[in-house]
């Protein structure tokens, strides 16, 4: 297989090398906070992988999981005012929440929203199922009672796979306390083959919060339960029949949650893992980006600011398991922009970083403007008047809104940051002012403004400040 690949290609092609078709792709994440760039990356990889296949006639479906019964394990830094509200309910499931807003469902739906919105500003295509609901309808018991039933086994995997020593208490299951409504806090005391009965008791100290102290007792039946994490993930991997799944570095590494799903579907499931993939971090000048901690800018900021195809286009190019440090600074946001047209013109490319950059916006499909960025932020600055703006560069209508959003957010670059006002000429720039003629192209000017700055003794760069001055009324730009 070429070594130039691009990596959605290269998974494509392990895909129908080891698996039949339909291909299933499935992707998840847990909706615990705001949605960030890492967060885009969980639907948005998968979804390239779904593009080449589909691209490729085959058939294909994308299930993306909203895993909402994990524990609500601490308030984001973005809700800090609704902290006295959410905070009673830490260890509750993220379903069982309020939500911020009091519109929402719960919680995890709430940031869910965000998830499905941002999926459809960036042309995914997946089938968006609330791994609650699954719960609910009982689709996860007969694996609950197989974990049981094969307990040891289980046990020897996790334990192996992990490289940690569980408890002798430890349990296939997390039971929702009947009394406080906490997950995080419960363990399982029994268990009963016979009718899937269990007793827990809500007893645990997680850091975070402390358990009610109650003791109750359930059956698999009543569906007040999650599967531990290590088990829960190759559950949904069979149940949706999955040929592909990735997930981040931190599952991928020896000891990580992906060595315990493939034992899970070998041995206990007597089946072949789904092909496996692992992706790199999202970074915020060298640090993992964090729901919870405010560590880097939120989507909703960011795709006022930035075309999403940009920033797809700016995530996919990179390797796969390449950590992208996404800095969101002005000058940074106007050269993806930049790269991204660039890519868009390429015809022909022998280059391999050409290569690379073609293959990546072909995954994300065609430019939606023509003029370039960076002209209409120009002609906008001097003109301030959209139809004048237009007369020249044609239809601007995708980019208007960015660039507005730029100028009320003072992200507008400092080169392009001005207004065009300008004061009386004198002087040496007067005199050069007047040499102009009509018509005359930007290149034009830029020589001449050399050739007469040469002619009069004058440094250029100096030359130029004074010009500058006398437009914008600063010394560049």
């Amino acid at each position: 297989m070429e070594k130039n690949i691009h990596w959605a290609e290269r998974l494509a092609e392990e895909v129908m090398n080891k698996k039949p078709e339909p291909y299933i792709i499935t992707g998840g994440m847990t909706t615990s906070g705001p949605a960030h760039l890492g967060t885009v990356c969980e639907f948005l990889f998968p979804d390239m992988v779904r593009r080449v296949l589909e691209k490729k006639g085959k058939k294909v479906k994308f299930y993306f999981v909203a895993d909402i019964m994990d524990a609500f394990d601490s308030v984001p830094f973005s809700l800090q005012d609704k902290k006295e509200i959410l905070e009673p309910h830490l260890g509750k499931p993220l379903c069982y929440v309020p939500s911020p807003d009091g519109k929402a469902k719960s919680y995890g739906d709430y940031f869910l929203e965000q998830a499905v919105y941002l999926m459809k500003l960036f042309g995914v295509n997946a089938d968006v199922v609330r791994v609650n609901e699954l719960y609910e309808k009982g689709e996860f018991d007969g694996y609950a009672r197989m974990f049981f039933e094969r307990i040891e086994n289980v046990k020897n995997i996790v334990e192996k796979t992990s490289g940690r020593h569980l408890p002798k208490d430890w349990s296939p299951i997390m039971p929702i306390c009947e009394k406080c409504g906490k997950i995080a806090t419960t363990r399982v005391l029994s268990y009963d083959s016979v009718d899937g009965k269990y007793e827990y008791s809500c007893d645990k100290d997680v850091g975070y919060t402390k358990g009610c102290g109650y003791k109750g007792e359930a059956k698999i039946s009543d569906h007040r339960y999650k599967l531990q994490w290590r088990l829960h993930w190759p559950s949904w991997q069979d149940y949706f029949k999955t040929s592909i799944e990735g997930g981040g570095v931190d599952h991928f590494t020896k000891g990580g949650s992906w060595d315990t799903a493939k034992e899970i579907h070998k041995q206990i499931f007597g089946k072949e893992p789904p092909v496996g993939y692992k992706y790199g971090f999202i970074l915020f000048e060298g640090k993992k980006y964090s729901k919870s901690k405010g560590i880097g800018m939120g989507m909703m900021e960011i795709v006022k600011l930035v075309p999403p195809e940009v920033i797809a286009y700016t995530l996919v190019k990179f390797d796969l398991q390449e950590n992208i440090d996404f800095v969101p600074s002005k000058e940074n946001v106007l050269k993806m922009i930049e790269d991204y047209e660039y890519a868009s013109e390429i015809e022909k490319a022998t280059e391999k970083a050409d290569i690379k950059k073609k293959e990546s916006y072909e995954l994300i499909g065609k430019r939606t403007w023509k003029p370039k960025f960076r002209d209409v932020l120009l002609y906008y600055q001097i003109y301030r008047d959209w139809k004048k703006v237009e007369r020249f560069l044609g239809d601007v209508g995708y980019v208007k809104p960015y660039i507005e959003e730029w100028i009320a957010k003072n992200f507008v670059p400092e080169t392009y940051d001005f207004a065009y006002k300008p004061r009386k000429a004198s002087g040496k720039v007067a005199e050069f002012f007047e040499g102009l003629r009509e018509g005359m192209k930007d290149v034009e000017i830029h020589n001449a403004i050399y050739e007469f700055a040469r002619r009069n003794n004058i440094e250029p760069s100096e030359f130029f400040k004074q010009i500058y001055t006398v437009l914008i009324g600063k010394e560049r730009g």
